[in-house]
């Protein structure tokens, strides 16, 4: 299930960036080329961005690529370091489960209100979901990194930290 998941998550995030390469390649090629072009691609374009963002910030987590300085916690070996990273950890998950919480309240709150988007006129809580959902992705997967930390596997599968 893990290995479909992954899969599944890496596939959505290579099919949403080509088709958003291709969107705004076409807007810019009737916009400049033929005068014109119609309002919906570019509008589109950014709501795939804005899934992109939260997909990945989840997916992120995952390959431990976040951007983080890590030149405190290296100084520390064995428990004070386990403590050190699961407190980091902690922290990271409080915002992400604030964000999902209120990214949550944000999507209800659209559909209760009917708002849909100037061009698409699709609902405007469609283009909101992207929140929650990659707030949750980050949650469940700052968990895994927590017991990760405690296993011992942590330090050993890190990547290159800025």
């Amino acid at each position: 299930m893990g290995k479909t998941f992954k899969k599944s998550e890496e596939g959505i995030l290579v099919f949403t960036l080509v088709a958003m390469v291709l969107l705004i390649f076409f807007q810019v090629i009737g916009r400049y080329i033929f005068g014109s072009a119609p309002s919906w691609t570019e509008e589109l374009a950014r709501y795939i961005h804005i899934f992109q963002v939260w997909i990945g910030a989840s997916y992120a987590v995952k390959k431990r690529e976040h951007i983080r300085v890590g030149a405190f916690i290296e100084r520390f070996k064995g428990l004070p370091r386990k403590i050190l990273e699961t407190v980091g950890i902690i922290i990271w998950f409080c915002l992400a489960l604030f964000l999902a919480i209120y990214g949550t309240e944000l999507v209800l709150t659209s559909f209760q209100n009917g708002q849909v988007t100037p061009a698409l006129q699709l609902p405007m809580w469609v283009p909101f979901l992207a929140v929650p959902l990659g707030a949750i992705g980050m949650s469940i997967r700052l968990v895994g990194q927590i017991v990760k930390v405690w296993r011992g596997d942590y330090e050993q599968s890190e990547e290159i930290m800025v």
